[in-house]
């Protein structure tokens, strides 16, 4: 049994003036109003002149107790306009059978006269009325009406919303110096530039799929290819917490293990030859050098005297290995396309690093060998590829490197260009500390365009 200001059919029971005050939504059934009138001996013929309280709270509706007709909509849902004056009506046109009409719509909650609004409308209302969320809505089916709002999945329990957002700490310049010189009471927040290498270091550590194989090329030699490897390699190892291994594939005594400090002797063909006893990661690094950036490399054989090539099935043989315990491998090629293992670095590749120096021989040779792969069914491999411009002086030169990045920018996914950098020219072992803040921030953007191409579906199936 309910109460006059009760209403079962929504839920809602108890005082309605103390209810007003926190749901100001009235829900009107025309239907349930029709019979609780023909009980009370009223019906719409009924010749008594006393209008409906509803028409005189609305003047513009005649009739006791009636709903404008408005067959171009159907449903329980009613919308209204917001309105700049709380304590004034607002009102809207509908269109009506007998042509445009002026309809009021109230702030604090709905007229009874309103005509009713398909949820469409309702959505198209929800998603267009500015401040909506500060209005009373009728909840869609399957919501919950509590107090003004209707919760919806508890999006209003979210740490964005709820955990006041603070400035990030600057880590260089001038910022720096006021945050750590103020004792942490002045933060005037990041910098465009610590922004813009924090941004470069979430893409490097993006989610990554399996294993990501990268083949780095050049028809060319002494334009930096082993150096761009072991840079490229020792950032993602750096920064991100997965294992990266470069592999030494240069059949003409390569040089990727004289980049970081040698720990074994033991070269690919060790590895080959003890592939079965291996089973788990700690029997594969025993094989790996291991540098201060967490990058390893599994070198060559730098035997001179022996003269069995490293061929196709090698080095497919040694991926399939790797791949289990690595989720990035690095192979540095040498600079022949038709020695027996590019067949095989090509076809299990995921992504081609293709490395050019400033000079119009380098960006020849690079451009060259873009045309090769075009030629021999890789264009797909290309089109993935990323074009480096390597060891690029402060001043320029005469060479237009802007055209010339605009050139491979047309063939491939990026262009990055790695500058000049005295650490880099001694040849020795590199370590990422001793590099200048130039070619750090470089490598980083080469990184960070690299890992653009990770596949990172991480849907459950």
């Amino acid at each position: 049994m309910t109460g006059p200001n009760e209403d079962p059919a929504d839920g809602y029971t108890g005082d309605q003036e103390g209810l007003a005050a926190e749901t100001p939504t009235q829900w009107h059934n025309p239907q349930a109003e029709q019979d609780q009138g023909a009980a009370a001996g009223f019906s719409e013929e009924s010749t008594d002149s006393t209008p409906h309280p509803a028409a005189q709270a609305n003047p513009s509706v005649s009739g006791p107790h009636q709903v404008p007709p408005n067959p171009s909509t159907s449903g329980p849902y009613q919308v209204p306009p917001p309105s700049p004056d709380p304590a004034q009506p607002s009102y809207y046109t509908e269109a009506t059978p007998s042509g445009p009409q002026q309809q009021p719509a109230y702030h604090h909650g709905y007229d009874p006269n309103l005509p009713p609004l398909h949820p469409p409308q309702y959505q198209q209302y929800q998603q267009q009325a500015p401040n909506a969320g500060q209005y009373a809505v009728p909840p869609m089916p399957g919501q919950q009406q509590v107090g003004r709002h209707a919760l919806t999945g508890g999006n209003d329990l979210t740490s964005a919303h709820l955990v006041k957002r603070m400035k990030r700490r600057p880590q260089t310049g001038w910022r720096k110096a006021i945050f750590v010189g103020s004792g942490g009471l002045i933060n005037p927040g990041e910098s465009p530039a610590d922004r813009r290498k924090r941004e470069l270091i979430s893409r490097v550590n993006q989610p990554l799929r399996g294993c990501y194989k990268i083949a780095m090329l050049s028809l060319k030699g002494g334009v930096g290819k082993t150096t761009t490897t072991t840079t490229l390699g020792s950032t993602f190892a750096s920064l991100r917490g997965d294992r990266v291994v470069a592999v030494d594939a240069n059949p003409d005594r390569g040089t990727l293990s004289q980049k970081i400090p040698i720990e074994t002797t033991a070269t690919v063909r060790h590895l080959l030859r003890d592939a079965d006893k291996i089973t788990r990661y700690s029997d594969v690094r025993s094989y790996t050098s291991q540098g201060a950036s967490r990058l390893e490399i599994l070198a060559s054989e730098q035997d001179p005297a022996v003269s069995e090539a490293f061929s196709e099935d090698d080095y497919r043989r040694t991926v399939n290995l790797l791949e289990h315990f690595y989720n990035i491998v690095l192979t540095d090629c040498g600079t022949g396309l038709m020695h027996s293992a590019m067949k095989g670095v090509l076809d299990v590749a995921d992504a081609l690093v293709i490395v050019s120096s400033g000079s119009v021989d380098g960006a020849r040779s690079a451009s060259a060998t873009l045309d090769w792969l075009d030629a021999h069914g890789y264009g797909d491999l290309v089109k993935r590829s990323v074009a480096v411009i390597n060891s690029v002086r402060p001043k320029g030169g005469s060479v237009d490197l802007e055209k010339l990045a605009a050139h491979f920018g047309a063939r491939t996914r990026g262009v990055c260009k790695i500058p000049f950098d005295p650490h880099l020219e001694e040849g020795a072992e590199i370590e990422l500390d001793r590099l200048d803040a130039g070619t750090r921030l470089a490598l980083l953007e080469l990184a960070a365009t690299v890992a653009d191409g990770f596949p990172n579906d991480r849907t459950v199936r």
